[in-house]
This record gives structure tokens, sequence and C-alpha cells, in this order.
């Protein structure tokens, strides 16, 4: 059990994603403490966790990741409960508004800016500190296809997603010598509630391509969620320490022994957001 008597937080944990890495903390020997907005949603999640997994620990609290002073009173909650944390996920995230970047409501960008990068921001802030008294830590980032592509008519979700993977890069620097990684997973296409979201939106606001794209996930499935449920457990086992600082695709990446090459990854850009050049692409424009 690659996680056993480890304790993880995970935000964003009553449903889709979430839920399914919770299942597997839970598989792999941890104890967990769960969050979301919805009190009745999470509840239910907590109490069918824990007849699945009676001998461990699951617990739940509301939170709004964008709050601060909720995000401090769910990590002392989760540390009271648990007496100490091994491993932050960071799920919680929205689509935001979609439509033409000029017309959608300015509130609700920011509201998916506070959601999706603070709400990163917020619980690392809170749990560095224990993290770095310990000497050890895992912080996994759950990304998005807006953090490496455009994607157009969803620019909040796409702008905050690129700043969480660059927030990840830098967190990775600042914790090294604390022995704390913190990667990011893009988990893949997901039929999950923001498929529904996109399809409610309809073209219009989403684009034609988008939205077919949606569509085909809906009717006819996408990347399971097993794939970034599963990297999530590699991430906060032992089995990846010293990996850190990468954006890993759950689906197409040979993630499963990575570990085989620390050395190459330690000393490179490899799944890192960087800037292309033309010689990059065998172009010299001098």
């Amino acid at each position: 059990m690659k996680l056993l008597n480890q304790n993880a937080l995970i935000t964003g944990g009553s449903q889709g994603l979430g839920k399914v890495i919770a299942s597997h903390y839970l598989t792999a020997g941890a104890n967990v403490v769960l969050c979301s907005r919805s009190e009745a949603e999470l509840g239910a999640t907590r109490d069918e966790l824990a007849r699945q997994f009676p001998n461990q620990k699951v617990r739940a609290q509301t939170c709004d990741v964008a709050s601060e002073t909720q995000v401090n009173a769910l990590v002392a909650y989760a540390l009271a409960e648990l007496g100490s944390l091994d491993a932050l996920v960071l799920n919680a995230g929205v689509y935001g508004p979609m439509g033409d970047t000029e017309s959608v409501s300015l509130d609700e960008w920011r509201r998916a800016i506070d959601i999706n990068l603070y709400g990163v921001l917020l619980p690392c802030r809170a749990l560095i500190p224990h993290f770095k008294k310990a000497a050890r830590g895992k912080i996994v980032i759950l990304s998005g296809g807006g953090a490496t592509n455009p994607l157009p008519q969803i620019s909040a979700y796409a702008a905050s997603k690129a700043a969480v993977v660059r927030l990840m890069e830098t967190l990775a620097e600042d914790l090294r010598k604390f022995n704390v990684d913190v990667n990011a997973i893009a988990p893949g296409a997901l039929a999950t509630r923001l498929v529904d979201e996109v399809l409610a939106a309809g073209p219009e606001k989403v684009g034609a391509a988008f939205y077919e794209k949606n569509k085909l996930w809906k009717e006819k499935g996408a990347t399971p969620l097993e794939f970034g449920a599963g990297l999530a457990v590699y991430l906060a086992s032992a089995e990846s320490n010293g990996i850190t600082g990468k954006l890993i695709s759950a689906q197409w990446d040979p993630w499963k022994t990575l570990h085989d090459h620390l050395a190459d990854l330690a000393k490179s850009d490899i799944y890192c957001l960087r800037r292309i050049v033309p010689e990059d692409r065998g172009k010299k424009w001098s």
C-alpha cells in the first residue's frame, strides 16, 4: 500500500475526479480530509467512503478555497483530526464564464481566478509551514487543458490554469531544500460536470469545435478518472520522491516509471512550461 498511514487533504473532493482520488488514496492506505462548498454533497461522499473504508479516517469540512479565512480553518481542522498531513491535493476548480472575453461577466471572470488560482495558493500558504517543519511533504495540483493550449471563449479558465502551473514550478524551487515535492497533473479530457457545463453553454459560447469535442466525450466517454487518480497516488508516495516542478500527463506520460529517470528530470526542463524559440523548431532567424 503506497500511502499506508499517510494523511492527505483533498480539495474539491466531493465529486468527480476529487472523489475518485480520495477513494484511491484510501485504497492505498491513507487517511483523508475532504472539502467542497456543497455541504450535502460533501457529507454524502464522506459517509459513502467511511462505509467503504471503516478502518481509516475519512473527515470532511465545507470550504470555499478562495477564502483565506475558510482555508486556514480547513487546514487547522485537518491537522487537528489527523495529527499531521503528508500530502495536499488541490483539485477544486471551475470553468468560469464562457463566451467572448470582452462580453463575459468580469465578476465571474475574477471569481474563476479566485477559485482556480487562489484556491491553490491559499491552501499551500496555510500548509507549507507544516511541511517545512516536517522537512517533507507532497503537493499535487490538478491542472487542465488551458495550461498548455489556448482555450478560446473560456479565457478565465485558461489563464488561471496556466498561472497555476507556473506557480507550481516556482513553489517546487522554493521548497526543494525542504524535501517538499510540488507537481501538477494534466488529467486529460474528463467526462465530469465541466462537460455538462460546456454542453449547457452551447456552441455559440464555447465554439463549435470545443462543443463537439465535449459532446463526443459525453456520449462515448473520455479519459478514465482512474488515470489521474493513479498518478495522484504516485505523486504522493515515497516512490516519486525528488520528482518536483513537473506538469505530468496522466494519459500520455510514462509516469509509473518516472523515478527511473530522476537524474534526467532533475537537470532538464522536461514536463515544464517553456518558451519555444525558432532554433527549437529547426529555424534560424538571424
